[in-house]
C-alpha cells in the first residue's frame, strides 16, 4: 500500500501558487489541535503546543505503521485570531490567539490519539492535557503562497482583505489560516513557503 501524505493527496490544497489568490474547496480535515495566547516567538506556551503537537503525531504515525497503515505526519497549521484585528498590523504578538495543529489521517480516531497521549507522557511531554481531536470544515477559501519571512506577509494578507475580497464579493468566513510547508529552524526567512488561507463566505 502506498504511504499517505496529505499533501500529495490533496494537491490542490497544499500547492497554491504565489502568483495570485486561488479559490478553493476546502473538505471537511481532522487535526490534532492545541488552543493557546501569545508571542510565537517567545511563549513558553507556543514551544509546548509544538512539542505536544509533534510528540503525539509521531507516536501515533508510528502506531499506525505498526498496524499495517503508514502516512507521512502533516504539516504544521495554525489559525489565528485576536480580540482587537489591529494587533496583526500593530505587531502586538502577546495579544495573538491561535490554534495550532496538524492533520491526521481519516483512520486515526480517539483511540488512537489516547494511546499517543499516553506514549508521549511518557516521555515527559508538555501540554498533553490540552490536546484535542477535532474535525475543521473551513469549506469555500482563498489561499495563495507567500514566499519569505513571517513578518512580510503584511502586504498580501491587505491586499487579500481590502482589495480582492471586496472586489469579489467574498466576505470573511472564519480565522485566519497558515500552512507551513518550511521547516523555520533550517530554513532562511526569504526562502519560507507558507500557504495563506482565509475561508470566505460568497455576499
Amino acid at each position: 500500500m502506498d504511504k499517505y501524505d496529505v499533501r500529495k493527496q490533496s494537491k490542490e490544497l497544499y500547492a497554491p501558487r504565489a502568483r495570485g489568490f486561488e479559490l478553493v474547496t476546502v473538505p471537511p480535515l481532522n487535526y490534532l489541535m492545541l488552543d493557546g495566547q501569545g508571542n510565537p516567538g517567545t511563549a513558553p506556551a507556543y514551544a509546548a503546543a509544538l512539542e505536544a503537537l509533534y510528540s503525539v503525531s509521531y507516536a501515533v504515525k508510528f502506531a499506525s505503521k505498526h498496524a499495517g497503515r503508514d502516512y507521512a505526519v502533516g504539516p504544521l497549521e495554525g489559525l489565528w485570531t485576536a480580540d482587537d484585528p489591529g494587533a496583526f498590523t500593530r505587531g502586538d504578538k502577546d495579544s495573538w490567539k491561535w490554534t495550532m495543529m496538524i492533520p491526521q489521517p481519516d483512520w486515526i480516531g480517539a483511540a488512537e490519539v489516547h494511546d499517543g497521549i499516553a506514549k508521549a507522557a511518557a516521555k515527559k511531554a508538555p501540554a498533553l492535557d490540552l490536546l484535542r481531536l477535532e474535525t475543521l470544515d473551513e469549506g469555500l477559501s482563498l489561499q495563495i503562497l507567500h514566499i519569505g519571512s513571517y513578518a512580510d506577509e503584511a502586504p498580501t494578507l491587505h491586499r487579500l482583505h481590502t482589495e480582492f475580497m471586496p472586489a469579489n464579493g467574498f466576505g470573511f468566513a472564519g480565522p485566519h489560516h497558515e500552512i507551513y510547508l518550511s521547516d523555520a529552524r533550517r530554513v532562511a526567512p526569504d526562502k519560507l513557503r507558507t500557504i495563506l488561507r482565509q475561508p470566505v463566505r460568497r455576499l
